[in-house]
Parts: structure tokens; C-alpha cells; sequence
């Protein structure tokens, strides 16, 4: 006989984002399960892998609301500026850049670099941790229903609650199976991350340069390390992933140029294909979406998981407030508050890189020197320097409680 489990949410997806998503909830009184088909021994591997994620101020407020920051402070490295030049390999970044530093809008810093493996297994523990929140690994979802709703795992068991969340990231099931419909395009470019050690310290400072192929950001890490973020074609990357080390980093280094001086790998190397993807609607019947399976940008700016994290926010807002008011927090009128406050941010963002995407993947002369000169301009203006760096550091718009600070 299947078995009914009282819980207010049910989440679906345990990266980043269903973790986040429970924690949250929770802060805000509600109790959740949380399902993911994959073992909970995926999640738990303590080795450095290259993977890294520029946390935004914004998303740091997060972090420390929940009471995770104290526990990932020491791992994380602080980027006090950012540098974002037009180039090409092995002629050096472009005198006319944009320079972007934290303490012109009076904060320490605009964001913080965390390795996957200091900001996964932390978001766990607390899960762990919190009477609130069940976990359930290995298993899958097989079915769901608008009803309640129902969610069908393995065995035929039957797990009800107020509101399913779909966590489940960019192919999301929950979606598909709610029928909600996905619009975008491919880019045709594949980023390339890996890690590098280098000889020369990098002084918290992050770089972007804008490629003809699509562009290169180099993220400070602990110590002399930085996290890399490669875009090439689809091709190109793929044969580049496949090279030996050594052949890998002798056409890295002409991209890099060499103010970091020499570099070697540190830790494996990854590739993913790149696309725009925005779901139709954020909500369903009973449902919502969350981070990558509500959206999905290029990493030119960095903010795939801020935008995320900013989804989590908004939505515990939300739904603690109708939680407090005695709503039920499944009905139309609170999902739409979620979908009002986040579908329109995350369109402009995904269109907005888009655009860069367009404007500087490619080695036109006429745009190259448009590029440069703009670039040189916006760096000589105060006030849209300073709403780059408020935008960078995720502090604009109409933040939710957990972002407020």
C-alpha cells in the first residue's frame, strides 16, 4: 500500500539549488522533501575538480543569512575589482577596458569565489541538519499530478504536499511533465572550465577578455589560483578538451597572456555546450521553477547562479508571507507573485548576455573598434560605472529579505 508524506513543499533536483531551496523554506517555517535520482555519494566527493562559482554580494547575503557563511568564509576568495578588455590571442587585453572595483560603491567586495566542493557539501550538512527538511537520494520521479500535488516515485509510492518545485535544472523533468514549454537557442560555443595555478598573485582582481570566439574570464581563487571559464566553438572545444595537458595550456597561454606568469592545470577539466533557455512560465498548477530549470543564460557575466539564488530568495519571501497571511502557499495568486517578481529579471539578463554574446564574439574590425572605444568610455563615467558594479554585485532592483543585508 503506497504511503502519503505531509509536507508542505516537495522539491525536485539536489545540486545547488533544491538545497538552497529547502534551507530557505525552512527559515521561513515550511517543511520540505527533497528527491534526487542520483546517490547521495555523487555529492560528497571532497576533491578539488576545477569547478567554481562567482557568488555575487548579493548571493554571499544569502549564504550568511542561512547561517552557511561562517562555515565557507576561510575557502572563499574575495574579488575586489573586475577588468573587462577586448582582445585577441597573444596581443594582450586593449588599453580601453572597463574597470570595475568594489569600493566605489562602498563594499569590501562585488562577489566571492566558492569551489563546488566547499559550497555542496556545506549546503547538505545544514540540510542534514534541519528537522524541516527530508532528503531522499536515489530516488526517482516516475510521476506527478496537479492534484495536491501527487509526486509518483519508484514502487509506486505517492508523496503529496501543497507545492512541487522543480530544481532539476536546465532539462528539468518536473517541467516537461508539467507541460510547460522551453524558448531559446543554441550558441554553438561550448565553455571550457578547468583551474590553473600561476606564479604571480592575482590580487582578488577578475578579468574578463572578449575573444573573437566568445570570451575568457579569470576568477581569483585561494592562494595563486584562478577558475577559467573558456568559450570556443563547439568543435574547437571539443578538440581542445581532448589534447594532453601540456598541448591544452600552450594555446591557453597566448588567451591568458602572461601577467599571471606561468601556469599548470589544477584539477580536471569540463566542458558544457551553451544556450540561452527560458522557460515559458515559471509556474504551473501547483508547481514552480527555480534556477536552471526555470532559465538558463551564457556565463558571459557570471550570474547563472546569482540569477538562482535570487529565485530562492524571492521565493521564500513569497511564500512566507503567504504562509503568515494563511494562504495556501500552491494557489495561483502566490505563484504569480513569484512569477512576477522573477520571469521578467531573469528574461532581461538572458537577453542582455545574449547581446554581448552577439556584439563581441567575433573578430569584426569596425566592432572591434566600437567595442573598445565604448568600453573606454563607460570606464571614464562615474555613475554607469557605479550601476555596472551595483548590477555585478547583485544589489539592484527589488531584493528579497534574504538579500537586503
Amino acid at each position: 500500500m503506497s504511503r502519503v508524506m505531509e509536507r508542505d513543499v516537495i522539491i525536485v533536483g539536489g545540486g545547488l539549488n533544491g538545497p538552497l531551496t529547502a534551507l530557505a523554506l525552512a527559515q521561513a517555517g515550511l517543511r520540505s522533501t527533497l528527491l534526487d535520482a542520483r546517490p547521495r555519494a555523487d555529492f560528497d566527493d571532497p576533491a578539488f575538480d576545477g569547478r567554481s562559482y562567482a557568488m555575487a554580494l548579493g548571493s554571499v547575503r544569502v549564504l550568511r543569512a542561512l547561517g552557511l557563511w561562517d562555515g565557507l568564509e576561510d575557502h572563499a576568495q574575495p574579488m575586489t575589482a573586475i577588468r573587462a578588455s577586448d582582445g585577441r590571442a597573444g596581443e594582450g587585453a586593449s588599453p580601453l577596458h572597463l574597470a570595475f572595483d568594489a569600493a566605489e560603491i562602498g563594499q569590501p567586495y562585488m562577489g566571492q569565489m566558492v569551489e563546488d566542493r566547499h559550497l555542496r557539501p556545506a549546503l547538505l550538512a545544514a540540510c542534514d541538519a534541519d528537522p524541516r527538511i527530508e532528503m531522499r537520494f536515489d530516488t526517482e520521479v516516475t510521476g506527478q499530478e496537479a492534484d495536491g500535488p501527487l509526486i509518483r516515485v519508484e514502487a509506486g509510492e505517492m508523496l503529496e504536499a501543497a507545492l512541487l518545485l522543480g530544481c532539476d535544472g536546465r532539462a528539468s523533468g518536473t517541467a516537461n511533465r508539467a507541460g510547460i514549454k522551453r524558448m531559446g537557442r543554441a550558441y554553438g560555443q561550448s565553455a571550457l572550465v578547468c583551474a590553473v595555478e600561476h606564479a604571480k598573485p592575482h590580487n582578488g582582481v577578475a578579468h574578463q577578455f572578449f575573444m573573437p570566439a566568445g570570451p575568457l574570464a579569470i576568477l581569483p581563487l585561494k592562494g595563486n589560483r584562478s577558475s577559467l571559464v573558456w568559450t570556443e566553438s563547439d568543435a574547437t572545444a571539443a578538440e581542445l578538451n581532448a589534447l594532453p595537458e601540456a598541448d591544452y595550456l600552450d594555446i591557453l597561454r597566448p588567451r591568458m597572456g602572461d601577467f599571471l606568469g606561468d601556469i599548470a592545470l589544477a584539477g580536471t577539466r569540463h566542458t558544457y555546450p551553451l544556450a540561452l533557455t527560458l522557460a515559458a512560465s515559471f509556474i504551473a498548477p501547483r508547481l514552480a521553477l527555480v534556477g536552471d530549470a526555470a532559465h538558463g543564460i551564457h556565463p558571459i557575466a557570471g550570474q547563472g547562479l546569482n540569477l538562482g539564488v535570487r529565485d530562492v530568495a524571492a521565493l521564500a519571501h513569497v511564500l512566507g508571507d503567504a504562509r503568515a497571511r494563511g494562504e495556501d502557499i500552491g494557489t495561483p495568486p502566490v505563484l504569480e507573485r513569484y512569477q512576477r517578481w522573477r520571469r521578467f529579471d531573469t528574461a532581461a539578463m538572458g537577453y542582455a548576455t545574449d547581446a554581448v554574446n552577439r556584439l563581441f564574439s567575433n573578430d569584426n574590425p569596425i566592432l572591434r573598434a566600437g567595442r573598445r572605444i565604448g568600453m573606454g568610455a563607460i570606464s571614464a563615467m562615474p555613475l554607469a560605472r557605479r550601476r555596472f558594479i551595483r548590477e555585478a554585485a547583485g544589489l539592484t532592483g527589488d531584493l528579497p529579505r534574504l538579500m537586503q543585508g
